[in-house]
C-alpha cells in the first residue's frame, strides 16, 4: 500500500483577538508545502553469458519508474493540521533494472489525505488546479520519473552488443498552496455572542465552547442535523464576524471563505442587544464586501435570545422591520429551544428546494 501520509467594536474587541489567536491556530485551513515525486531508475548494461550459449547477446532489464505524490479528498479529514507538522512530501524512486532482462521496481506512490473541499493552486500564480469537492478524488500533484531502458533496447543488426543504456528521468517537483473551503449545507453567520455555538449545540451533537463573552468560537465548528424523513445536513458555525472583517478586522476576515460553499445562510441576531437591525447589516455588508454573490445565496434572519425580552411588541416590531424588506424571520431561544422544531423545518424545505 503506498504511505498515506466569531458587534461589538474598539480596543476591547482587538485585544480580545490577539488574546486568542493562538488558540485559533488549532484549526488550520492554508498551507504552503513541497512534493518531490521519485526518479527513475537506470536502465542495466548486461549480456547473456551461460555455458554453451553462444553469443547470448544483451539482457539488460529496464530502470524501475518513480513513484508519484498524489493528492487525495477524505471525508474523514476537517482540517490541514497535518502540513503545520510537516511541509515536504516524496515519493520513492524506482530501483535499477538488472541483468536477465530484470526490470527494476516501480517506487511507491506516495498519497497525502486531504479534507473534502480543498483547493490546490499553483504557489506563484494562485491559480486553481485542483478543487477536491468528493470523497476520493485525486490531484496528480508530481508524477514518478520514467525508468531508463536496458541495452538489450539498443541492439541493432550494426550494434550486436550495445553497451550503453538509458538513465532513469527525475522526478517532478512542485510548491503548492492548498486552502480549505468547509463543505457544509447551512453556514451560521453572527455578531461575536450572537449565540451560534449554542444554537449549533441544540441542533446538532457537536460540542462547541458556549460563553457569556465575546470570540469563545476561534474556528469553524461543524455539527449533523438530522431528520425525520429526509437525510442529514451539516452545519458550519463560522466565527463571529465584526465591522470591517472582509478587511482583516476581527476573526471573521480568516474564516469567511468557508461560507462560500455553504447552501443556506442563517443571520443569528441577538434581539437582547444594540439594534438588531444594524446587526443584520453589518452582517450583509461584510458579506457584499467580501462576495458579491454571496447575495444569492438562500438566507434567513433567525432572531435568537427571545427569552431574554421583556417587551413582546419589540419582537414584533422587528419582525415588521425585516418583513418590509422581504426577509424571512423566525423567532426561537437556542437557550431553551423555543422556536427550533420551526427551524428545523425551514431548514429541510429549503433543503428540498436547493437539490
Amino acid at each position: 500500500m503506498p504511505p498515506v501520509h466569531s458587534c461589538t467594536g474598539g480596543s476591547s474587541v482587538t485585544s480580545l483577538y490577539n488574546l486568542f489567536l493562538v488558540s485559533a491556530m488549532a484549526f488550520i485551513d492554508e498551507a504552503k508545502f513541497f512534493v518531490k515525486a521519485g526518479d527513475g531508475g537506470n536502465g542495466c548494461v548486461s549480456f547473456r553469458r551461460e555455458k554453451y550459449v553462444p553469443k547470448g547477446g544483451p539482457d539488460g532489464g529496464d530502470g524501475g519508474r518513480g513513484g508519484s505524490v498524489i493528492i487525495e479528498a477524505s471525508k474523514k479529514l476537517s482540517s490541514l493540521l497535518d502540513f503545520r507538522y510537516r511541509s515536504h512530501f516524496k515519493a520513492t524512486s524506482g530501483t535499477h533494472g538488472q541483468g536477465q532482462k530484470k526490470h527494476g521496481h516501480k517506487g511507491q506512490d506516495t498519497i497525502l489525505l486531504v479534507p473534502m473541499g480543498s483547493l490546490i493552486k499553483n504557489v506563484e500564480t494562485g491559480e486553481v488546479l485542483a478543487d477536491l469537492i468528493n470523497d476520493g478524488a485525486q490531484f496528480i500533484a508530481a508524477r514518478g520519473g520514467k525508468g531508463g531502458g536496458g541495452n538489450v533496447h539498443y541492439a541493432s543488426a550494426l550494434n550486436r552488443t550495445p553497451r550503453i543504456a538509458g538513465k532513469g528521468t527525475p522526478g517532478e517537483e512542485f510548491w503548492y498552496r492548498i486552502e480549505l473551503k468547509l463543505l457544509a449545507d447551512v453556514g451560521l453567520i453572527g455578531l461575536p455572542n450572537a449565540g451560534k455555538s449554542t444554537l449549533l449545540s441544540r441542533l446538532s451533537a457537536a460540542n462547541p465552547k458556549v460563553a457569556s463573552y465575546p470570540f469563545t468560537t476561534l474556528e469553524p465548528q461543524l455539527g449533523v442535523l438530522h431528520f425525520d424523513f429526509r437525510p442529514p445536513c451539516i452545519i458550519a458555525d463560522i466565527p463571529g464576524l465584526i465591522e470591517g472583517a472582509h478587511h482583516g478586522a476581527g476573526l471573521g476576515h480568516k474564516f469567511l471563505k468557508h461560507i462560500e460553499r455553504t447552501r443556506i445562510l442563517l443571520h443569528i441576531i441577538d434581539v437582547s442587544g444594540d439594534d438588531p437591525s444594524q446587526q443584520y447589516h453589518i452582517l450583509e455588508e461584510e458579506l457584499r464586501q467580501f462576495n458579491e454573490a454571496l447575495m444569492g445565496r438562500r438566507r434567513f434572519v433567525v432572531l435568537n435570545k427571545v427569552d431574554l425580552l421583556e417587551d413582546e411588541g419589540k419582537l414584533a416590531e422587528l419582525e415588521l422591520i425585516f418583513s418590509r424588506q422581504n426577509l424571512k424571520t423566525i423567532a426561537i431561544s437556542a437557550l431553551n429551544g423555543t422556536g427550533l422544531g420551526e427551524l428545523r423545518d425551514l431548514i429541510a424545505a429549503t433543503l428540498d428546494e436547493t437539490e
